[in-house]
């Protein structure tokens, strides 16, 4: 058995793809998830399955989506090794404060993109750095009034992406070696 962590993109946003936490976990196991725990409300769910390729996960959990509640909603899902690396590879290290850290979890690898035009929209003292599975974002303005949002970085980038942020990323790392 390993431990994936998934994270749904889209759901419980604004009052739209409203799906219960309870009601999703009680999917996951009727999929065989075992130990499936829920993190917030926006679709974090981590769970143990015997060892399959994340991507085949995804399109199992996305396909039980859109039969049990009726909505496309795209599914990205993590080993544990892999968000450690991410959280690991945080290019800003120590040197911000966690509270404006965020990282949208890119599910492609981002074709070719101009940096010209992502850097343009960067605020005063905002940073992105880019890299084949995240996006890390610094926005010391906050996120709600940064130009690079989860929509901007899909269009820029031309790829389905979701946002966390750091405080989040982590704990689902916390969770997901808990239940390891």
């Amino acid at each position: 058995m390993k431990t994936y962590i998934s994270i749904l993109r889209g759901i419980n946003v604004s009052g739209h793809r409203l799906i219960k936490m309870d009601a999703l976990r009680k999917m996951y196991e009727g999929l065989g998830f075992q130990n499936t725990t829920t993190y917030l409300q926006s679709g974090n769910v981590i769970f143990r399955h015997k060892t399959t390729k994340p991507e085949i996960l995804a399109q199992t959990i996305s396909r039980q989506i859109q039969k049990d509640f009726d909505y496309d909603v795209p599914v990205l899902v993590l080993s544990t090794e892999t968000l450690k690396k991410i959280i690991d590879n945080n290019p800003f290290g120590s040197n911000k404060d966690n509270t404006f850290l965020y990282t949208t979890f890119l599910f492609s690898s981002p074709g070719k993109y101009e940096n010209d035009a992502i850097s343009a929209k960067q605020m005063k003292d905002e940073e992105i750095v880019i890299t084949d599975k995240v996006v890390y974002l610094y926005c010391p303005g906050g996120y709600g009034k940064s130009k690079l949002s989860n929509h901007f970085i899909e269009t820029k980038l031309k790829v389905v992406a979701t946002t966390r942020n750091w405080k989040t990323t982590n704990e689902l790392l916390k969770i997901g070696l808990q239940s390891s």
